[in-house]
């Protein structure tokens, strides 16, 4: 007899913290639109024989998230969509935010044109909180009058005074593999008046991206830093966690949580191992691995401290990937926690007690939220 449906009911039952997400769309779309939403790597629209329904998440999104819209589930994709195009993106949000079970969403507000902490806290009826992405800072910084660095430590010391988390998608914008040590101030001088000079829109200088990081250790806070997975911006081969090292073994006690980490699970979970500060986030890929989120989940669960293993969907855009990371994240973990205990290699409290951990109680003491 297998415990995977009593494990499936306990986890089933635990609210969530997901300590990293975005907002859903605030404006109507079409299905181009939804469809280059159920893809994470491609920054053009989808060729015209291609369809984001054949995905591992497109089949996700049919299976879980078309009950929800009171439709049988796998519903065709024609059928998805016009049931879908019935209701705003606000409506929608309403419907699939709620059934995710969050109780905390940790939110990164460095995308435009998103819902933002207070809209997502009014439709899901729990808490939402701001992480702050330091790039964002950088541009308030570069476009206010007077001394950058002055101007960016002021903008991230009143931003963060009220959020739980700072985070840099460095991965963007270079990658890790190189000087990641904190520059001297001339060195910010000469390279914020050369950003200025060039317009200052999307932050790539290496000194300025240096500086915003180590400013954030100054501050104390987590610091979140996307690894893997990514638009092809991101060059995947220069995001290995590996190539941090060198800066993690400077940056002192400051928390750094390595979001998302897919293909490099393995080695963030080594780093979680080794580094008393590091930890290791499991989301966006449950979402986009779909029916074999389980095998990605299972493979963070073997090195990395279960203490130190963090849940989040990574959810931006379409309100059914805030669901969806909760409803595969569920089903995964009682996936690869019930193969343990029907091997009698765990108890099933055991196994429930690391599925809170890693579903909400790592969160709540990491980002010192209530109990």
């Amino acid at each position: 007899m297998t415990a995977r449906p009593v494990l499936a009911e306990q986890i089933g039952a635990i609210t969530l913290i997901d300590n990293h997400v975005h907002g859903f769309w605030l404006s109507g779309t079409d299905r181009s639109r939804f469809e280059n939403g159920l893809n994470e790597a491609n920054t053009e629209s989808l060729a015209d024989f291609d369809s984001g329904f054949d995905t591992q998440l497109g089949f996700a999104v049919r299976a879980h998230c078309a009950p929800l819209l009171g439709l049988p589930a796998h519903a065709a994709p024609q059928a998805y969509w016009e049931r879908r195009s019935t209701l705003t993106e606000t409506e929608l949000a309403r419907i699939f935010l709620p059934a995710a079970d969050v109780g905390d969403w940790l939110v990164d507000t460095g995308t435009p044109d998103v819902a933002g902490p207070a809209e997502i806290a009014e439709v899901s009826g729990s808490a939402a909180r701001e992480v702050v992405r330091l790039e964002q800072v950088a541009e308030q910084a570069a476009a206010a009058p007077g001394d950058y660095a002055d101007n960016f430590r002021e903008i991230l010391w009143r931003r963060a005074a009220s959020a739980v988390a700072t985070k840099t998608v460095l991965a963007y914008r270079g990658g890790f593999e190189g000087d990641l040590s904190a520059p001297a101030r001339r060195e910010v001088d000469i390279a914020a008046q050369r950003w200025r000079d060039d317009g200052a829109t999307r932050l790539t200088d290496r000194v300025l991206l240096r500086f915003g990081i180590h400013q954030a250790l100054r501050f104390g806070k987590p610091l979140q830093v996307h690894v893997g997975l990514g638009d092809r911006d991101c060059d995947l081969h220069r995001t290995n966690p590996m190539f941090l090292l060198d800066f993690l073994r400077e940056s002192g006690d400051t928390p750094v949580v390595l979001l998302h980490c897919y293909p490099f699970e393995r080695e963030a979970g080594y780093l979680a191992q080794a580094f008393n500060h590091v930890h290791l986030d499991i989301g966006l890929s449950v979402n986009h691995l779909g029916a074999r989120a389980a095998a990605f989940i299972g493979r963070c669960l073997e090195l990395a401290p279960f203490r130190k293993i963090l849940y989040s969907s990574d959810a931006f855009g379409p309100a059914e990937l805030h669901y969806l990371g909760s409803r595969l994240w569920r089903d995964g973990i009682a996936e690869v926690l019930s193969s343990f205990v029907d091997r009698s290699q765990w108890s099933v409290a055991d196994a429930v007690r690391v599925a809170r951990l890693i579903g909400r109680d790592n969160a709540s003491r990491l980002y010192q939220l209530r109990a």
